[in-house]
């Protein structure tokens, strides 16, 4: 009779444990949720909802006053073959094309900065890292005076030469690439603080056994600052060309609605935003949104896929 009381109080002593265990857990799962509850009513209530109520108005046809009905696939229909909208898109994957430089220009800056002894180094760091902080109206609005055809900084220097520079930003012909460099100035400074981060954490044992070997500086930097660092590179590269295909702050301010330049200019958001609420045609710029959502996905897959070959996780 005692060994049997002695094995049901041992047996009752291994159950609290786990009881206790099992309560505590209830008590964190809890907390947990209660404190992410904030962010994920948040998120489920200006991104999740949003998206499908966008989906759903993307079947519609607007009226003059906002009344809208439901009209099936006609918007898509009307989006395949609307030729400003190909305009658009082809607008945008140029001016994605082209702001992707920023990435290799990025890279170089952040390899001469990345130099423990270089004076000012801190003060370098500042200037390039400004235009990140600084509004992207206050940025457009400052390039548009610089690229001034009449008194610009840009025609100014050029007349010194003797050379007659045309209006920047009015000129069909140099108003996309005139925008495109202003988006590659402005996120050079956040590319550097990332591919700076990358690099001090390339074990600096790689470049003495390289100094041993004889191989110099570039060198160094083709075989193992650029194999070390593409893991950064396929980061910065997928963001820079979401934020691309996003590009409507810059053309806005810069280009203009009434600027002759705008058919050559005008991206995807844009137009979204003329549709939109200019021309009142919310279901036509709701089915341009999910045509850019598709257009990011696929690029977005293209890049995730393509990273297999060429990023080290090392």
């Amino acid at each position: 009779m005692v060994v049997v009381t002695e094995q049901v109080r041992s047996e009752q002593r291994a159950v609290r444990p786990r009881r206790q265990r099992s309560a505590r857990r209830r008590l964190e799962a809890r907390w947990g949720w209660l404190l992410i509850a904030p962010s994920v009513i948040g998120l489920g209530v200006f991104s999740i909802w949003p998206i499908f109520r966008t989906f759903y108005y993307s079947f519609t046809l607007w009226g003059a006053f906002g009344g809208h009905t439901w009209d099936g696939l006609t918007n898509y229909r009307t989006l395949f073959s609307d030729s400003e909208v190909l305009r658009a898109l082809r607008n945008t994957i140029v001016f994605a094309a082209l702001s992707l430089l920023s990435v290799p220009i990025g890279i170089v800056v952040s390899a001469l900065l990345n130099r423990p002894g270089l004076r000012g180094l801190s003060v370098y760091r500042t200037l390039y890292f400004i235009p990140v902080i600084t509004l992207p109206a206050a940025v457009a609005l400052m390039w548009k005076f610089v690229y001034n055809g009449d008194y610009g900084p840009v025609t100014q220097f050029l007349k010194l030469f003797g050379i007659h520079g045309p209006h920047w930003t009015s000129n069909p012909s140099t108003a996309l690439y005139a925008v495109a460099i202003v988006a590659i100035w402005s996120s050079i400074g956040y590319n550097m603080v990332l591919f700076l981060a990358g690099m001090q954490t390339i074990p600096r044992h790689l470049y003495e056994a390289a100094e041993i070997d004889g191989a110099g500086r570039i060198r160094q930097f083709f075989t193992i600052t650029l194999p070390m660092l593409s893991p950064t590179i396929f980061f910065v590269t997928v963001i820079g060309v979401i934020n691309a295909l996003q590009a409507f702050d810059l053309i806005y301010v810069m280009i203009g609605k009434n600027n002759p330049a705008l058919n050559d200019s005008e991206t995807i958001v844009y137009l979204f935003y003329d549709k939109a609420f200019v021309q009142s045609n919310g279901g036509y710029a709701a089915a341009i949104a999910f045509l850019l959502l598709g257009i990011i996905i696929v690029f977005t897959g293209c890049q995730f896929w393509l990273q297999k070959k060429w990023v080290h996780y090392e």
